[in-house]
């Protein structure tokens, strides 16, 4: 098992905090077949072979990633974003659950702000294991 734990920025911290985020309950476990990430009460769970492509992405605006899950009106996309520098940006072949507790909005993508952006991406890529 691989977990990814999230690199917090202190002022990422605060936004985050009151939403039920917080380092403790923050991470991205590939493990067994399978992916999940969790961002506070919000999970994604996929199997490996859904995940289509992992590209490192940032910067990101404060104001835009900040505090809860956010939801990209524009295509769905879904981030877990605990720092503003860089992120994993995961595309799924089938879009997955993630925002909304009864699964109606599908996301095709999630991008989620871990420490070890290179590793995460390259065991995605199956560079690593």
């Amino acid at each position: 098992m691989s977990r990814f734990p999230f690199r917090f920025d202190p002022r990422y911290r605060r936004a985050a905090r009151p939403f039920g985020v917080s380092p403790e309950r923050a991470w991205v476990d590939v493990k067994d077949g399978e992916l999940e990430a969790r961002y506070g009460p919000w999970r994604v769970r996929t199997p490996l072979e859904n995940v289509r492509a992992a590209e490192i992405t940032g910067p990101y605006a404060f104001l835009k990633t900040a505090g809860p899950a956010r939801l990209a009106i524009t295509d769905r996309g879904l981030t877990f974003a605990s720092n503003g520098e860089r992120g994993v940006r995961i595309d799924f072949a089938t879009p997955v659950r993630g925002i909304d507790p009864l699964g109606l909005i599908r996301h095709p993508e999630l991008t989620v702000t871990v420490a070890d952006v290179e590793k995460l991406a390259g065991i995605l890529r199956g560079e690593q294991s």
